[in-house]
């Protein structure tokens, strides 16, 4: 097992990368900006390195500035959570150039995937499905209408470097396709530093499905069920749960075969997420492969019991993997909510500041992975998460129960500060999710003015209650 890991990344991320390698008597390294001297993986850390300020270009994802940082702390492997270097290829490489691990896929493989043209090609020599669409990057907008016209509107543009729900742009027809083109291409260019974009048809009413795989070096791989992630927000996911409700069975265990195959024919290592689109007439397509550990990756470890950063460690130092596929046998049912410093009364806006009271919810079968602390401030150069809120019960009825116990919990308080627990509250408590007919388009039915809407309030900065609250 390794020395010294340092944690490349920030926030309740890094903390909890920092636990799992205090629990494996691992020394642990962490990485901070300006903006974060005060964090709390910084005071936990047996060694933090300053590496530049608030800016993440300047600081988190400035690879010299982690690489040093490896150095001056004897690390002899480097941990990315998710986000910021996670899945550059080019850090990798780097990092195997120093003699350092770095822990997720090797740079080849990473490198494939990430390349979301590339990474589809793959996925079809292996005979995964995938919607119609277009294998190769459109090189102009006259072949783009053209094979947008042959596909069959609505389509949707995707950057080929793209992630993380951003670099996508939907037309539905074609008068508006060129400017969604262009308009996708600039973005893919400014935020990628890669303009190309591919092209594939637009599932309106689909439900967004993703596989846990663990993968070691010597070829075996496994699957740890599925996760739903169809609450979604402009393809940002907002609620997470395992397994996924009201689904076939039949239909979801092959789902789980083919992203086995998917990372057996990548020559994947470590922990993936094999993304998915399940339609109303029970057909899946292959989205993506997010080479890292998942923001959502609490709910998976809640049904089958099994530490997934504890893995990654295992794996990445060269063991194969201790598990089987037989030894998975997931229980009862979780549910994971992102609580995030935003105002869902004014389209998500970010509410930075500081954080005058708090209290995060407790009690049975409730996990917290949070990096907030009173006093804590938010910074207007990261992402708004303030905590993820994940609930276990042994089924569905009950979970939901439990987390809407838990969001009535949550309590921040601090000068222009929002956060989305009433909305989420309001998302849990509405009649498609409970019943499990929700697709990924139920946020926005919730956010059209009308019936549909009602409770979703601002209720203000010193406390956030559920819609049916008095």
């Amino acid at each position: 097992m390794f020395r010294t890991v340092l944690i490349a990344n920030r926030g309740e991320i890094a903390l909890r990368v920092a636990r799992a390698c205090r629990e494996l008597g691992i020394r642990v390294a962490v990485v901070y900006s300006t903006e974060d001297t005060d964090s709390e993986v910084v005071r936990y850390a047996d060694e933090a390195v300053r590496i530049g300020p608030g800016s993440a270009q300047a600081s988190y994802l400035s690879i010299p500035a982690v690489i040093e940082a490896a150095r001056r702390t004897g690390a002899d492997a480097i941990h990315p959570g998710y986000g910021f270097l996670s899945e550059n290829a080019d850090f990798a490489e780097v990092c195997a150039a120093e003699g350092i691990t770095f822990i997720g896929p090797p740079p080849e493989v990473m490198e494939a995937l990430g390349d979301k043209s590339t990474c589809r090609a793959l996925m079809a020599d292996a005979g995964l499905p995938l919607l119609p669409g277009t294998l190769d990057p459109v090189s102009s907008s006259r072949e783009a209408e053209a094979l947008a016209a042959e596909i069959g509107f609505p389509v949707v543009v995707k950057a080929v470097a793209g992630g993380g729900g951003r670099g996508i742009g939907v037309a539905y027809g074609a008068d508006e396709f060129p400017a969604v083109y262009r308009e996708t291409r600039r973005h893919a260019a400014a935020v990628f530093g890669d303009g190309r974009v591919y092209l594939e048809r637009y599932l309106q009413s689909a439900r967004h499905v993703e596989i846990q795989v663990l993968a070691d070096r010597y070829g075996n791989v496994i699957h740890l069920g599925e996760r739903d992630c169809s609450v979604q927000r402009r393809h940002q996911k907002l609620i997470e749960e395992a397994p996924a409700p009201g689904l076939d069975q039949d239909v979801l265990a092959a789902m789980a075969e083919h992203a086995v195959q998917g990372a057996k024919a990548a020559g994947y290592v470590g922990a993936g997420t094999f993304e998915f689109l399940y339609d109303d007439s029970g057909r899946f397509y292959f989205m993506e492969v997010n080479c890292r550990i998942q923001v959502e990756h609490p709910v998976t470890e809640l049904v089958t019991g099994i530490d997934l950063v504890h893995e990654q460690l295992w794996v990445a130092a060269g063991h194969p993997l201790r598990i089987g596929q037989q030894d998975i046998a997931p229980r009862g049912c979780a549910v994971e909510c992102r609580i995030n410093a935003e105002d869902a009364a004014r389209e998500f806006t970010p509410t930075p500041g500081v954080i005058d009271e708090l209290a995060l919810p407790s009690g049975p079968f409730v996990r917290v992975d949070t990096h907030v602390r009173r006093g804590s401030r938010i910074s207007v150069f990261y992402d708004p998460l303030l905590a993820k809120v994940t609930v276990w019960a042994p089924d569905r009825e009950l979970a939901l129960a439990r987390m809407g116990r838990a969001l009535d919990e949550v309590r921040v308080d601090g000068k222009g500060m929002r956060t989305t627990a009433g909305f989420l509250r309001s998302v849990v408590d509405s009649d498609e999710f409970s019943t499990a007919r929700h697709d990924t388009g139920l946020v926005g039915r919730l956010l059209e003015p009308g019936p549909a809407a009602r409770g979703i309030q601002d209720l203000g900065p010193a406390q956030v209650k559920p819609p049916n609250a008095s």
